[in-house]
């Protein structure tokens, strides 16, 4: 009985939670924003990536064909685009040297990546 109470709980807790993560973005959760300081707000760091974000989510924003196969992709070269254009602004401003490495190997892979997804829809004759 105080497993189901439990279980209860925590699902009542957690359900108004996910279902306002899910709607905040479109659906696309794990990318919200949470409240930030004024000072946050106008960090040239924070106006790159807050400008990566939008344009990667409004370049994800595809007319749909049906087939999961060429909508993953379409979807996912505007994702990997703005991995780079994330990264870009780390290297910008990154003082850590770990994080400048990590920037550096996401821009090579995730260019690497869009090439490949690019290759493959116009061997698909998809756009």
């Amino acid at each position: 009985m105080k497993i189901h109470s439990l279980a209860l709980t925590v699902a009542l807790t957690v359900s108004p939670a996910l279902a306002l993560a899910q709607t905040s973005h479109g659906g696309h959760s794990g990318h919200s924003t949470p409240a930030q300081t004024a000072q946050a707000q106008k960090a040239p760091s924070t106006q790159g990536y807050r400008q990566a974000n939008e344009t990667m989510h409004r370049n994800m924003d595809i007319q749909f064909s049906g087939d999961s196969d060429v909508d993953f992709v379409r979807s996912m070269i505007p994702h990997h685009q703005g991995a780079i254009d994330m990264a870009k602004v780390a290297l910008q401003h990154a003082k850590d040297e770990q994080i400048r490495k990590w920037a550096t190997d996401v821009i090579r892979e995730q260019e690497r990546e869009i090439a490949e997804m690019q290759a493959w829809l116009k061997k698909k004759g998809v756009q």
